[in-house]
């Protein structure tokens, strides 16, 4: 799709889509999303110009399809897949990739710690991709070391970041707001680091005594990424791994300077979104979207559940969905999805679908809830087909339509009750909605209703 936009900007020292917003051009990515998403070209342009919406499209992805993600635009969701050194291995990974576009997703990250050649997986998701995928470098960072976080110099970091940027990866979370400084902050937390990238950058910082290095050679990753359009996912290294330790000192230094990051990366036209937690209870929710807002200037959201009770390991993409929908209703602009297997192991193929379901439904929840125009025309239309018994229509409209029709069909498989006026619910003498109500008993009910409100005034 891209191959020829791409060629026309080969050269050019900035292939940002800020960097074209801020010049007041419209590519073709910023008119194909303003087509997905029903808006103006020229609103894409402003709002990706202001910052407050990304185009997460490497120049080194052409079979990419542009999306935005942003405040203005649709709720989107992320979903998580990888390779594990206990787990998995390229076939699985890609398996799983379709398997999340299939039901939805709209970006997939690649977190692969091991399990084969980092690179050829990589390589093989990019390749087999339509949707933005993203990374986390310090995880191969640190693989390349053999896992001795004390032998990583800041050339490891760089050589990694610009690797994943030549291949094609569209956005990269950089752990670049864990200040030394704030590590003594986690001591009364109960959960301490639970980021990976934070907790490997933690160790080096502790042992070397020196400044985060993603950090002080912020501006060197800013060239890298001018190069490649690829955006910035600014990690949070401090996100609360427990509702005991949410909204605290730590988690609001680092997103302070996640801020300053943000307004450094615009200061060179390179695209930006914010990490957030995490776990959070529900009133502590909107609190955290709109200090998001403030202290990174609006930059669009992107947050990991939250999840809202840390009671319920196997069922953690409930928990967190339910945090996500009240996110994504105070303004949040992705979603990263939460398998049932958090926090206990590597999802499968059934667990990346279970996940996305539970937060494509928690992001279409926040589109109706903001009162985006269409977000509800699905619905409507779903609800039409279900008050007609057409149960094939009603299939299609779903989020999961093979689990809809399973479940419809456990019990009444035969063709002829995809016709029936009844499930297996109700069956055929209690169906509520059997009682079909017409323009004509309406009339004539209003005109008696009438006649007794006459008799009993008078």
């Amino acid at each position: 799709m891209r191959t020829e936009w791409i060629a026309q900007r080969r050269g050019e020292s900035n292939v940002t889509q800020m960097h074209y917003a801020r010049q007041g051009k419209i590519t073709e990515e910023m008119r194909h999303v303003a087509k997905r998403e029903n808006l103006s070209p020229e609103l894409i342009r402003d709002e990706v110009a202001r910052g407050r919406m990304i185009i997460p499209a490497n120049t080194n992805h052409p079979s990419l399809e542009p999306m935005a993600i942003g405040i203005a635009s649709k709720c989107k969701v992320n979903a998580n897949i990888g390779a594990s050194p206990n787990s998995s291995n390229i076939d699985e990974e890609v398996d799983k990739l379709k398997l999340a576009v299939k039901y939805g997703a709209d970006t997939v990250m690649d977190l692969s710690t091991g399990g084969g050649n980092l690179d050829e997986i990589r390589s093989a998701i990019i390749q087999a991709s339509s949707v933005p995928i993203g990374t986390v470098p310090v995880y191969q960072a640190l693989e390349s070391v053999h896992g001795n976080v004390e032998n990583l110099t800041p050339d490891d970091f760089l050589d990694v970041i610009e690797k994943h940027a030549k291949q094609g990866v569209d956005y990269q979370t950089i752990h670049a707001g864990l200040l030394i400084e704030y590590l003594p902050l986690v001591k009364n937390r109960i959960t301490g680091i639970v980021s990976r990238g934070g907790g490997t950058l933690a160790k080096w910082m502790l042992h070397h005594h020196k400044q985060n290095p993603l950090y002080t050679h912020f501006d060197d990753i800013i060239e890298i990424f001018k190069k490649y359009d690829v955006s910035f996912s600014l990690g949070d290294s401090l996100r609360p791994g427990c509702t005991h330790d949410a909204s605290d000192e730590a988690q609001l230094s680092e997103l302070k300077t996640l801020g300053e990051l943000t307004r450094r990366a615009w200061e060179h036209d390179v695209q930006v979104m914010v990490e957030g937690p995490g776990h959070v209870p529900m009133d502590q929710i909107e609190f955290n979207v709109k200090k998001q807002m403030e202290e990174c200037s609006e930059a669009p959201f992107y947050v990991l559940g939250p999840l809202v009770t840390d009671i319920a390991p196997g069922y953690d993409h409930i928990t967190s969905a339910i945090g996500a929908a009240m996110a994504g209703w105070h303004g949040t602009a992705m979603l990263c999805y939460v398998t049932p297997k958090e926090h206990l192991g590597l999802p499968n193929a059934e667990d990346v679908r279970e996940g996305l379901i539970a937060y494509k439904i928690a992001a279409h929840a926040a589109d109706i809830a903001r009162h985006r125009p269409g977000a509800r025309d699905r619905d409507d239309e779903l609800s039409e087909a279900r008050y007609n018994f057409d149960w094939n229509r009603q299939f299609a409209l779903s989020l999961d339509p093979d689990r809809a029709k399973e479940y419809h069909d456990e019990t009444l498989p035969a063709d002829i009750y995809k016709t029936a006026e009844f499930c297996s619910m109700c069956g055929p003498k209690f169906c509520p909605m059997q009682t079909k109500v017409d323009a004509e008993a309406l009339t004539e009910l209003e005109k008696f209703l009438a006649k007794e409100e006459a008799v009993s005034n008078a």
